[in-house]
């Protein structure tokens, strides 16, 4: 139950998100930053165990942010950028939500790919390419709100300007050492669909659903919520019958 509870505040602060502006908007941002890391590090903790939550802290949280701050000190991988200050206290020039933004997102990506795959190399590509296709929506909005922006943001998709198509290309990179060090360390209990996940299923429904809606009708980006939809969708998509074939 305390779960639902987090992913209903973190829903009606989403909700609330393209209703506002200005510094109540980046407010609501890192509210849903936090609480989307809550919810993501004690499910993992209450439905897995100490292991696997520890792990997704080590390889998401920490790895986040060793990958964040060498992004921002050398340009690779993601290209050169900078965040604005919007965004909370940085640390090493990072914002010390952004790493929990990747530990909140790659959870849900993780137990998805789990339900949708049999193999650990499967499992593995699955869940870092959700990852990296939830940022096709993530990047165009926190640009266009000058959460971050790229010193040489081209070639970029077409309909997509402000992010190059690097980035995109370092975020699967990444999530593909994230998720193959995340299937190792998070042992037996973190490598095998459990009954007790149906929140973080949500959440991941939920934020593509979301995101495609927000992008195309109330935040004025409909080529990110295409790009998006369609490539994030082809992850997360295949996820409704596998939940409905399960026990």
């Amino acid at each position: 139950m305390p779960l639902w509870v987090l992913l209903g505040a973190l829903v009606l602060v989403q909700i609330c998100y393209p209703l506002t502006s200005g510094g109540t908007r980046a407010g609501l941002t890192i509210t849903t930053v936090v609480l989307g890391y809550v919810t993501s590090v004690a499910h993992a903790w209450l439905s897995r165990g100490s292991r696997p939550a520890l792990a997704l802290v080590a390889t998401a949280t920490l790895g986040g942010f060793a990958v964040e701050a060498v992004g921002v000190a050398t340009g690779f991988p993601f290209g050169t950028y900078d965040y604005s200050g919007q965004l909370g206290p940085k640390v090493l020039g990072v914002p010390l939500i952004i790493p929990l933004a990747w530990t909140w997102m790659a959870w849900p990506a993780w137990l998805a790919a789990l339900r949708l795959a049999r193999s650990r190399p499967a499992r593995v590509a699955l869940a870092a390419a959700g990852l990296a296709a939830w940022d096709l929506f993530l990047d165009p909005q926190m640009v266009a709100e000058g959460y971050w922006r790229w010193h040489s943001p081209t070639p970029a998709l077409p309909g997509v300007p402000g992010i190059p198509v690097g980035n995109y290309l370092g975020w699967l990179g990444f999530a593909l050492l994230l998720m193959s060090v995340l299937a190792v360390a998070a042992g037996p209990s973190g490598n095998r669909p459990g009954d007790r996940d149906a929140p973080m299923m949500a959440l991941w429904l939920w934020t593509y659903a979301s995101s495609v809606l927000a992008h195309a009708v109330f935040l004025g980006l409909p080529w990110s919520a295409v790009w998006g939809g369609i490539l994030m969708g082809a992850v997360v998509l295949p996820l409704l019958p596998a939940l409905r074939r399960s026990p």
